[in-house]
Order: structure tokens, then sequence, then C-alpha cells
């Protein structure tokens, strides 16, 4: 018998009404994939020959899913939830193929294609015409039992509404995921009945099926339990996250990556990071985030589908669909937006937010500045509190600000302007017309002193104790 997988089944149908979610169970999403997605990028690792996923509930939803991960994949709709083996069924309806057929559940994200790889392996190896692939778990409250006889054999899998105390102390549990024979299926599955305390078709009576009819059947234990836990709830989900948010930082670390406190970082499956690079604790890096070598990322920093480039810093820092060049600084308390590209040796500092901007090589805004909507060359400085007025109650504008260019604190810059390379403005202005290359832009009103007003208007006050012991009086102003 081959290890070739000719045809893959997931099981993906169930309302997952325990979730209490208006987004189907197999949708909800762990480290930055759906569940449904983890399930099926392990699969095609397994290159079956077919891949047939079983939809119900929201498979207006489910399906565009699908096909999203695995293009090749057949859909086939249980538009009655009748069991597992009403599924297979169903599944089994058309296809044309022989050998061996994979079926699994589809809220498993946490299964490797190495496992099931092995699990294929050993099933072949031993000429079974079916396997179950089982776990020792902690708790085996609400699985199925795997019931064996007293050469070890398998004899029956008893779903835990089925099952006497006896069997209910068993702790091997079935995880939902068989080889057969695609022939010994078919035949075996048209004669399942619904005589069970659900009134559905189990899958599970294929196995008692086959063997009372002399056919191989072989319970196969997995090694890591964790691998097979499913999802029914949030708690669970919750579990699964942090079994798979140890498994990433795990391999990263094993990467060269420093992740201070593993238990505070959370990674997406789909984040890459280099060597070298220190994560510090309360960090969440999602999306298509990377990292290169040298940078240094949080504390208290998320990162979300970002470009962060060789020797960066983000520290204490909200950045999304934005690129931070290398050697740059970020933070802390920046938020970068959509659009956002910091190149070499630049900064954004304490306070600041920038989005759908461009700051060049060596600029800086240092901090409690907000920059929207703008260009801003290299070698620049934006002082503090300075705001680039994009917005003019309709539409966006955009600001062009040249190569070493001083704007000074408290700018506003209304856009559209242009301040040309070399260029300065005073502080406190507000710059409403073009500032050509070499000239300083001033827009503020001459300052005037009215004496002792403080005195004739706020007597009584401790500011005004204060200018009178200074020497100021009342007449001065008079």
């Amino acid at each position: 018998m081959s290890s070739q997988l000719d045809v893959a089944i997931v099981l993906a149908a169930g309302e997952g009404t325990r979730m209490k979610s208006q987004t189907p169970k197999v949708l909800h999403p762990i480290a930055g994939k759906t569940i449904i997605a983890h399930v099926l990028d392990q699969v095609k690792e397994l290159k079956a020959k077919e891949v047939r996923v079983v939809v119900g509930h929201a498979r207006e939803l489910v399906e565009p899913e699908v096909k999203a991960v695995a293009p090749v994949a057949t859909t086939v709709f249980q538009s009655e939830r009748n069991g597992t083996g009403h599924a297979v069924q169903l599944a089994l309806a058309d296809l044309k193929a022989t050998g061996t057929v994979l079926i699994l559940a589809g809220d498993t994200p946490l299964l490797r294609s190495e496992t099931l790889a092995e699990f294929i392996a050993a099933h072949a190896e031993s000429k079974n015409l079916v396997s179950v692939l089982t776990s020792q778990v902690p708790d085996p409250s609400g699985y199925g039992r795997i019931v064996r006889d007293e050469t070890n054999a398998i004899v029956a899998i008893v779903e835990e509404r089925d099952a006497s105390e006896e069997i209910k102390l068993i702790d091997e549990i079935n995880t939902g995921v068989y080889l057969f024979d695609i022939a010994a299926l078919r035949e075996s599955v048209a004669k399942l009945k619904t005589d069970n305390s659900q009134g559905e078709l189990y899958l599970t009576d294929v196995i008692a099926d086959l063997k009372a009819n002399s056919g191989k059947a072989a319970a196969i234990l997995s090694y890591d339990y964790t691998e097979t836990l499913g999802i029914n709830d949030r708690s669970q989900l919750a579990e699964c996250a942090a079994i798979m948010r140890d498994r990433i930082n795990d391999q990263h670390m094993k990467a060269g990556v420093t992740i201070i406190d593993p238990t505070t970082t959370w990674i997406d499956s789909t984040v890459k990071i280099e060597s070298d690079v220190t994560i510090h604790p309360a960090t969440a890096l999602f999306g298509t985030t990377t990292v290169a070598t040298q940078a240094t990322i949080g504390p208290r920093t998320t990162l979300n589908n970002v470009i962060v480039g060789m020797g960066a810093s983000v520290i204490e820092s909200n950045c999304t669909d934005s690129e931070i060049g290398s050697e740059s600084k970020v933070g802390p308390y920046t938020f970068l937006r959509a659009g956002t590209k910091l190149a070499a040796k630049s900064k954004a500092g304490a306070y600041v937010e920038i989005k759908n901007s461009t700051v060049g090589e060596g600029s800086k805004v240092p901090h409690l500045s907000y920059v929207g909507d703008a260009t801003i060359g290299s070698g620049t400085n934006i002082g503090a509190a300075t705001v680039f007025v994009n917005y003019d109650g309709v539409e966006k504008h955009r600001t062009e600000i040249g190569n070493e260019v001083r704007i000074g604190s408290d700018t506003m810059l209304v856009a559209p302007v242009t301040v040309g390379d070399g260029a300065y403005t005073a502080a406190g202005s507000i710059i409403t017309e073009n500032v050509p290359a070499g000239a300083i832009g001033v827009a503020r009103a001459k300052q005037r002193n009215i004496l002792g007003w403080v005195l004739r208007k706020r007597s009584g006050t401790k500011s005004a104790e204060a200018a009178a012991k200074a020497g100021a009086t009342e007449e001065q102003g008079s």
C-alpha cells in the first residue's frame, strides 16, 4: 500500500453555536489566519490528489475563504447537518478516486503536516483499511473514547453522550482524524444508522463495522495531544491561540530572535523576522509585518503590516501599513497610520501621528506633531507642536517640504502649500502661502504687552500677588 494520499476531506459544516458568534467558527482568526486556513495550509503540504471541504452553515462566507486559501479544493454543501457520517457520504457521492482518504475536522488549527504525514506512513505500512489518530488528554470530557480489546487493538469509538461511566474513565480520545481505504469507506458509510442519542450518522460507527467484517483497523497515538485540540467555544479558541503563540515564538527564538517575554509577545504566523532582532514585552506583530536584523521592537508596541528596516527602533508605538527605514527611530507613543514611509535614519518621536506621508532620509518629527498627506525631504526638522493642516472640510490636500528645512515649533502648515529647500518658518506661524527656497516664512501678529493688566483685571489672585512683589503696578499700563 502506497503512502501517497489520494483524497483529503475537511469537515467544516458545523454551526459552532457554542462560539456564540455571528462569525462562522472556522473563520475565527488565530495568529493571522482563520482556523480553516491553518487546517488547509497543512493539508496542502500533503499534496493530496484531490481536496474536498464540506461546508454548511454560512457557506456564503466559508466558501470564499476556502477558495482563497486552497483554490484547487472542491466545496461540498451539507444543507442539513446530520452528522459526520452524512457529511462524508456527501463528499464521496460523486468521487471517482480510489486509494486512501484522509478525513479531518476544520476546527483543528494546531495540526501539523509532519504529524499527518507520519500518520499516513504508519497507516500504509500496516496496510490498514482504517486508522484513527488518537491522543491521551488530561481531561477527556466531551470527546469520543477509544475502546481497545485485550490485544490493544481498537474495537470502537464511543461518543461521550453514549458512553457508560466505565468508558468515560478512558483518557484516550478520538481526534477526529482518520484514514480510510476509499472503497471500504464508501461501502460502510452507506450502512450507517441514526440509532444513537443524537439521531445522527456517526462516522465513528464505520470503525466497528469494518472490524466486524474483518477489516484491519488501528488506533495510532499522537505524541503531542495539543496538536489535536479542536475548538468549540471562546475558551478553547484562546487556549489554541496561546499554544500557537508559544509555538511561533519558539520557532523565532530558535532562529536567532531575542524575545524577552514570550508569554506577552504575540506574533502572527505570517510575520517574518530576521535573526538578531530584539522584541520587548507586551508587543504584537500582525499581518505581513517584516523586521530586519538588528532592529528593536517594543515594549508595548503593535505593528500591523509594517516593514521595519535594519537597526530600526520602535518603542511603545502603534503602526499600521507603514515602512520604517533602516536605523530610524519611532516612539514612544507614536502613531504611524497607513501610507507612512520613513526613510533611513529618520525619526518620528513622542506623541507624533503621521499618515499617508513620506519622511526623507535623516529628517525628524521629534514630538507633539501631526503630519498628514505630506512629503518631507531629507535632513529636515519639524519643530514641536507642528500641524500639517491637510483637510478643508471637504477634501484632503498635500504639503511639500524640501530638503534641510527648519519648521519652527507650533507652525500650522495649511495645505496645499510648499516650503522650499533650506527654508525656515518662524515659530508660531500659520503658513498659508508657499515659502521659497532659502526664505523664512513669518505669519504672526506683532506682540503687544499691556502693562499692569493682571493687577487691574485679576486683583486678589496669586498671580497679582507675585506680580506686585516683582514691582509691577497698576499705573504701568495707564
